[in-house]
C-alpha cells in the first residue's frame, strides 16, 4: 500500500495558531472596553438630558411664572416681598422673636414652596395648604411645566444611579435670608441627587464642580472664606443611601457594597428673581 507524503490531516483537526489567539483576546478585550465606556457614556447622556429637559425647564417655568404675575411664587401680591412664599413672611420678626426693624439678615425664612411633601433631606420645611402647592401655583397661571415623571407628578424626576438602583429627583423653591449658608435669594431646591450627578449639574452650570461657589452649591454649605479655593461634594458614590444628612456623616470611605442605594445630597440653585 502507497502512502502520500505530501498529504496533510484535514483542516478540522487543525488547532489555533498563537496569532489567531492573540486577535481573538483582542478582539474579546475592545468589546469589553467598549461596553465600559458605552455605560459612562449612556450616563453622562442621562445627566445631560436630566438638566436640559428638567432642572432647565423648571428654571424657565420658575422665571414664566414670575413674568405673568409680576412676583415670585408664593408672594403677596397686594404687597409683594419679591421671595417665594412672601405671603407667609413676617418682616418685623426675627428668628430669635424680636423686632428687627426691617433688617432681613436676621429675619425667619418663610417655608419652601413644594408639592405634596418636601423633598428628601431637605432643611426647610414646606408650606401646607393647595393656595401655596407648587403645582397649583403653576397651572393658576397657565404655566407649562415639565413633564417630569408624569402627570401630577412634574416636580419629580426618576433616574438609575451608578449601582442601578432607581433615584428620585425632586425640585422645590424657597427664600433663603441674607447669610444664609448655600447663598442668599430666591433658589431652586433639587433632592435626590447622587454626588456624580451633582458634580456634574455643577460642572455644566458653574463651570466646576465646587460645593460652596457659584450658582449652584450644595445645601448647609457655607461660603465664609472669600478668595479661598472651593471644597468638593460631601461623600461619594462608595456611601449608602441613609435618612441622615451627608453633611453629618464621617468622612471616610461607604460601603463599597454594588448593591447598595447610593448615597444623595441636596444642591441649591440661585434664581435670577
Amino acid at each position: 500500500m502507497k502512502t502520500c507524503k505530501t498529504c496533510r490531516r484535514p483542516f478540522a483537526a487543525q488547532g489555533f495558531t498563537l496569532i489567531e489567539m492573540a486577535v481573538v483576546l483582542i478582539i474579546i478585550g475592545l468589546i469589553l472596553g467598549a461596553v465600559s465606556i458605552g455605560k459612562d457614556v449612556q450616563r453622562n447622556a442621562e445627566y445631560a438630558r436630566i438638566k436640559q429637559k428638567f432642572i432647565d425647564q423648571w428654571a424657565v417655568a420658575y422665571n414664566a411664572y414670575g413674568q405673568r404675575t409680576g412676583y415670585p411664587l408664593g408672594d403677596n401680591q397686594q404687597e409683594p416681598r419679591y421671595m417665594v412664599n412672601g405671603a407667609n413672611f413676617n418682616v418685623g420678626v426675627a428668628a430669635s422673636g424680636t423686632v428687627s426693624g426691617g433688617d432681613m439678615t436676621g429675619a425667619s425664612a418663610p417655608d419652601a414652596i413644594c408639592h405634596g411633601a418636601k423633598g428628601t433631606k431637605m432643611a426647610r420645611n414646606f408650606q401646607t395648604g393647595t393656595n401655596f402647592d407648587l403645582r397649583i401655583l403653576m397651572q393658576k397661571v397657565g404655566v407649562r411645566m415639565p413633564p417630569g415623571r408624569a402627570e401630577g407628578r412634574e416636580d419629580r424626576y426618576v433616574y438609575l444611579d451608578s449601582n442601578g438602583n432607581p433615584q428620585e429627583i425632586q425640585v422645590c423653591f424657597q427664600w433663603n435670608a441674607p447669610s444664609t449658608a448655600a447663598g442668599a435669594g430666591n433658589v431652586m431646591v433639587i433632592s435626590g441627587l447622587t454626588p456624580d450627578l451633582a458634580r456634574s449639574l455643577d460642572q455644566m452650570i458653574d463651570g466646576k464642580p465646587d460645593a460652596r461657589e457659584g450658582l449652584f452649591r450644595q445645601e448647609g454649605v457655607t461660603n465664609a472664606s472669600a478668595n479661598v479655593a472651593g471644597i468638593e461634594w460631601g461623600v461619594n458614590n462608595t456611601y449608602a443611601h441613609t435618612g441622615a444628612n451627608p453633611l453629618n456623616q464621617a468622612t471616610t470611605t461607604g460601603e463599597q457594597r454594588d448593591e447598595d442605594q447610593v448615597e444623595t445630597v441636596v444642591a441649591i440653585y440661585k434664581m435670577n428673581q
